[in-house]
C-alpha cells in the first residue's frame, strides 16, 4: 500500500458567496466521504482561505499564498491505496463544488 495526498482546490470567491445550504451540503458530503473511505483515510483537514497564508521564499517572509491562482488550496486528505487507480477512485468522492482535486503520491525516501 502507498500513501497519496488528495489536495482540494476551489474558487475562494465562490465559497465567500455560497449560502448556508451549500455549506451544509458540502459538509454532509465530507462526512459521507469519511464514512465511505474511513479505512483508507490517514488524515485530512480544511484550511483557512489563502489570504491568511504566509509565504517564505529564500528567507523573505511575505503575506499571502505562495502563488496567486483562481482556485486556492482549501484542504486535503491523506489516504492509503494499493495504486494510483484506487487513489483516483477514492478522490472522485471528495466534494469540491467550486473546483476540483489533485492526487499526488507521497514520496518515500529509502
Amino acid at each position: 500500500m502507498a500513501e497519496y495526498l488528495i489536495l482540494i482546490y476551489e474558487d475562494e470567491k465562490a465559497w465567500a458567496n455560497a449560502d448556508k445550504a451549500t455549506y451544509e451540503s458540502v459538509l454532509e458530503g465530507h462526512n459521507a466521504f469519511a464514512e465511505k473511505h474511513g479505512a483508507a483515510t490517514r488524515g485530512g483537514k480544511a484550511l483557512w482561505a489563502s489570504d491568511t497564508a504566509t509565504s517564505i521564499r529564500q528567507g523573505t517572509v511575505t503575506d499571502g499564498a505562495f502563488a496567486e491562482t483562481k482556485e486556492g488550496l482549501g484542504g486535503y486528505y491523506l489516504i492509503e491505496a494499493a495504486n494510483l487507480d484506487e487513489a483516483i477512485a477514492i478522490a472522485k468522492d471528495v466534494p469540491a463544488p467550486f473546483g476540483g482535486v489533485e492526487v499526488r503520491p507521497v514520496r518515500v525516501f529509502d
